[in-house]
């Protein structure tokens, strides 16, 4: 019995020591120490990067170094995450140190995006927005941020220039209105622009909110869209200096013009077959007036920035020179702006502020060059010292051409615009509780606008009238002050994620200006220069003006998230505006949206699928379009008036313009669905969205007649209503392999606009050559249709209506044969019909990059197809009712040569002439590729003893292939005018650009 129960003791003592065996190897597991550090791709740590133990709560956070250290078992599974990067895990397997690279993620699930008074994860939303990278921007030549976001976001269409200081138009889901349709810029809180005096280098995020949903928190202001920019701002850790400078020459594309010889050929051809004199050509000259005009372009962009921060505050500083010297004669934009963003908080009290200051001058171009270089003849001299001034131009039974010299209107006419502009806002944020924080934002916009117009003594076309010389300036000044409140509830219960927003804002706009003319002003003897100072020359005018406006909002917004599933968004905004009359000051702009995360649910078990996620979104957005003052009544009081039987002289005053008391906000109702798909390990997403949406009440102001007693512009009226449907798609993929990375993204986007109905009694509107028509998209073409050439006066006399009425009794072999559409028997207006659309019928865009150890390559692609345009320089040179140069390589219609398309060409007839016809209508498809670039960063071991932690070099060309067959000198060409989308009419080309860049970081 005893020794059992010895034997007992033995086995309690074998098992007892067993177990302390195991406790001890479980005690040391979770003794272990593991130390590490997390860097990004290039090599740079990445502080505050997120250090978990899988499947357990306990992480720690690295360091500004990228150091972390933290205790666990050595069976366990580290996760590394950080915002921009994609999770990595690596398991411990007995390591003591553990480091992590991570990758990049272009996708960026878990990013903030900024939504207007306040933000969310990107995997959160349940609008239509779309984020896009700074450096997409900048790594570009640009002057606006609008140039640099071509191409990168489906919905948004951009159309530029290379005019030094041009600012693009951007268009974000199409039509909106019948008149602007660039959106609402905000910039760290601020409402503003992002012209050409923002530098686009300060530039940490920006979001393009396109549906009604996502910009209802802008309520009255966001019908055509939203672009919310976030400036850089500092981190905590040691001062980080970054220095960067580009340099990029840029060339105009040519057209293909005669010179002498050619030209004056069919210039004589011309006379001869309207029987008229030839001119006496001076077949002396032989002036290329492209060469004389057009030169090799320079824009050179310096930046620098300062930026770091302490436990408690943070600042960023920067400085940048960007000076662009134009393609064409007398054109110029300076621009020098400076920035500082800090920010500091104490306990629950937080400060900061953005301020911006920029001067901006700009040398404008006089004239149109881009048309006179055409419009003059290669026999025209460039000087000419028998006209006033000594510059070449048109001349009677020489040269007959209204054509106009650019580089004697360069000289004799220059105008300048200067701008000066402070911007920025202060804010301070009071944290009551972690889930409840009140922000006070004040923004203060004022911006100093000087123009001045020098008109020197000289001629610059025939049959011009001396002028005398006089200097037109003006002086303005706009002020903008923004007042906002917002309080925040943001809180957590079990699996509900509640944020309240309730806010209101105020914000009033001035401005003020005061103008002077003078005339016959005296020169400097010594130098030649005019004097400018309003106090030379004679003749004054002086005058002025202030324009005053108020908006007053209150807005609120409802976030809820269950349980990652199940996402609701809802938004009410009221605003009320000076603008409008006192029954009409107040309009409501609500939305709702939803969302619903399908991968999250218990029931879908997909390793292919990431991510999926369904979005539907209602909202209503307003706009109030007009001028300060256009619902009263425009008085002129300068009038006079006789009464009385002495003929007494009274001063007098008259309504001049017809009042609207009625106007009230338009409204845009748009519905939204979208899709958000994740697969392969989110290496490959696909975005999609369908969306309608439709304006009412449009404000617009239709012509009337002057017989109403209306002349001063046409009243504004609640007239139109217009319809959007669109559909948006975006193809995305990233990897990386090793040391090699790769990404590439298309997106899709096509949108169908309708004018459903034009107002005020009105069914259809003409412009130029365009009809606007209910049911119909805005800007048809509306002109007469060709039909082949006449090739005997057999085909001439046998072209006959139905009665046997010969149509076009006048012509002659070689003429344009037009349709008679209505079959009266004869070509008039009311042949006219529509016959193309100016909108594409879908865009395009391209990007894709690689990375290879320290080189890096990237592009982009642009592509329209659809649209049909009106080409304005072959309205001018296939005609020869008029003297201008030609195209070369014509081959017109002769008994001789009857195989042509191109007609018998004759002077003083507009038979072959008609601008009015499809003639000169082409397609505008076009496939551009508008940037491609490389880069190389210099290896640590390079730059170890010269105290830079980073260098830099690019190589960059934009604009440079472009394959298309218009024959104008861009097919993606600008035009403001909505009824005339698609009329180039010498606007200013896209450039080719070459650049090249250094970058150094301290």
């Amino acid at each position: 019995m005893k020794t059992k129960f010895t034997q007992i003791l033995k086995q309690r003592y074998y098992l007892l020591f067993f177990f302390s065996l195991l406790l001890q190897q479980t005690y040391a597991q979770e003794q272990i120490t593991i130390t590490g550090t997390v860097i990004s791709e290039n090599g740079d740590p990445i502080p505050f990067a997120n250090v978990l133990i899988k499947n357990t709560k306990n992480g720690v956070a690295t360091d500004f170094d990228g150091k972390y250290s933290i205790a666990a078992k050595s069976n366990q599974t580290l996760i590394f995450s950080s915002q921009g990067y994609k999770t990595l895990e690596i398991a411990i397997n007995n390591q003591t140190t553990v480091n992590a690279s991570l990758t990049e993620d272009a996708m960026k699930l878990d990013e903030i995006v900024v939504v207007g008074y306040g933000s969310q994860q990107k995997k959160d939303l349940t609008g239509a927005v779309s984020l896009v990278k700074a450096d997409e921007i900048t790594k570009r030549q640009v002057t606006t941020v609008a140039d640099g976001l071509q191409g990168l976001v489906t919905g948004v269409k951009v159309r530029g220039g290379g005019r030094p200081g041009q600012e693009a138009n951007i268009e974000i889901r199409g039509l909106k209105n019948l008149q602007s349709s660039n959106p609402l810029y905000v910039i760290d809180g601020l409402v503003t622009t992002a012209n050409r005096d923002f530098n686009p280098n300060d530039i940490e995020s920006i979001q393009v909110l396109k549906d009604a949903s996502a910009a209802a928190i802008y309520g009255s202001r966001a019908a055509n869209g939203v672009i919310i920019i976030t400036t850089k701002k500092g981190k905590k850790g040691p001062l980080q200096v970054e220095v960067s400078a580009k340099t990029s020459f840029t060339t105009m594309p040519r057209y293909d013009l005669m010179e002498t010889e050619e030209f004056a050929k069919y210039n004589n051809m011309a006379y001869d077959n309207a029987g008229f004199t030839r001119q006496n050509l001076n077949m002396a000259v032989n002036t290329d007036w492209q060469d004389e005009v057009f030169e090799t372009g320079m824009i050179q962009d310096y930046n620098a920035s300062f930026a770091g921060g302490g436990e408690n505050s943070t600042f960023f500083m920067s400085a940048n020179y960007f000076g662009n010297q134009g393609t064409v004669v007398g054109t110029d934009f300076d621009r020098i702006s400076f920035r500082v963003n800090s920010s500091g908080s104490k306990g629950i009290f937080s400060i900061g502020e953005n301020l911006a200051i920029s001067n901006s001058k700009t040398d404008e171009m006089s004239g149109n060059p881009i048309i006179d270089v055409y419009r003059l003849t290669p026999t025209i001299p460039v000087y000419d010292p028998s006209n006033p001034g000594g510059y070449g131009y048109g001349k009677q039974g020489v040269a007959d051409t209204f054509g106009t010299n650019p580089l004697a209107i360069a000289d004799f006419a220059n105008t300048t615009n200067e701008n000066f502009r402070i911007r920025g806002n202060v804010w301070s944020e009071i944290k009551f509780a972690p889930w409840l924080k009140y922000r006070f934002n004040f923004g203060y916009e004022t911006s100093v606008d000087s123009y001045e117009f020098l008109r020197k003594i000289g001629n610059w076309s025939l049959n011009q009238p001396v002028d005398q010389s006089y200097t037109d300036q003006n002086r303005g000044r706009s002020q903008t002050m923004l007042y906002e409140n917002t309080l925040t509830f943001k809180k957590e219960f079990g699996k509900h994620d509640i944020t309240i927003l309730a806010g209101q804002t105020f914000q009033k706009d001035t401005y003020d200006q005061i103008y002077g003319t003078k005339r016959n002003l005296p020169i400097n003897s010594a130098t030649g220069e005019y004097y400018t100072v309003l106090n030379q020359g004679d003749s004054p005018v002086v005058g002025g003006f202030i324009n005053e406006a108020a908006l007053t909002s209150y807005l609120g917004r409802l976030e809820y998230n269950y349980d990652n599933r199940y996402l609701f968004n809802a938004v009410i905004r009221r605003d009320g505006s000076s603008r409008f009359s006192d029954g009409n000051k107040w309009g409501n702009f609500p939305s709702v949206s939803a969302g619903w995360r399908i991968s999250n649910e218990s029931f879908f078990k997909s390793e292919f699928i990431k991510d999926l996620k369904v979005r539907a979104s209602y909202g209503e957005l307003g706009s109030g379009n007009i001028r300060e003052y256009e619902s009263k009544s425009f008085i002129n009081n300068f009038g006079q008036v006789v009464l009385g039987d002495g003929q007494t002289l009274y001063p007098s005053a008259t309504q001049v313009k017809l009042a609207n008391s009625q106007l009230r906000w338009e409204k845009l109702k748009q519905t939204n669905v979208g899709l958000d798909l994740g697969v392969l390990n989110n290496d490959l997403r696909f975005t999609a969205d369908y969306f309608i949406a439709r304006t009412e009440d449009v404000l617009f102001g239709f012509p009337i007649l002057l017989t109403t007693g209306n002349d001063g512009g046409n009243p504004i009226s609640n007239a139109a209503t217009v319809e959007n449907k669109g559909l948006e798609l975006e193809l995305a993929y990233s990897k990386k392999i090793n040391d090699f990375s790769f990404n590439a993204s298309v997106n899709f986007t096509k949108v169908n606009n309708k004018l459903v109905a034009l107002g005020n009694g009105q069914n259809e509107n003409i412009v130029g050559n365009t009809m606007t028509r209910s049911g119909n998209p805005v800007g048809m073409w509306y002109v007469l249709q060709t039909d082949g050439l006449f090739q005997s006066a057999e085909e001439i006399q046998n072209y006959k209506n139905a009665d046997g009425k010969v149509i076009m009794p006048n012509a002659l072999p070689g003429d344009i044969r037009f349709k008679d559409v209505n079959g009266d028997g004869e070509i008039t207006t009311e042949d006219k019909d529509i016959v193309g659309s100016p909108w594409p019928e879908f865009e395009m865009g391209l990007n894709a990059g690689a990375e290879y150890k320290s080189f890096d390559f990237s592009m982009n692609w642009i592509a329209s197809h659809g649209a049909t345009v009106y080409n304005g320089f072959r309205s001018v040179v296939d005609r020869f009712d008029d003297n201008s140069n030609y195209r070369t390589g014509i081959q017109p219609w002769t008994p001789e040569n009857p195989n042509t398309d191109f007609p018998r060409i004759t002077k003083g007839s507009t038979l072959n002439s008609r601008g009015d016809s499809d003639r000169f209508l082409e397609s505008g498809d076009f496939i551009r590729l508008k940037y491609v670039g490389f880069g190389y960063n210099l290896p640590d071991s390079v730059l170890q003893k010269s105290g830079i932690t980073r260098a830099r070099l690019t190589l960059s060309a934009q604009n440079v292939i472009t394959i298309s067959k218009y024959k104008g000198l861009d097919p993606e060409f600008s035009n403001s005018n909505i009824f005339e989308r698609g009329v180039d009419n010498g606007a200013f080309p896209n450039l080719q650009t070459y650049s090249f860049g250094v970058e150094f970081s301290f």
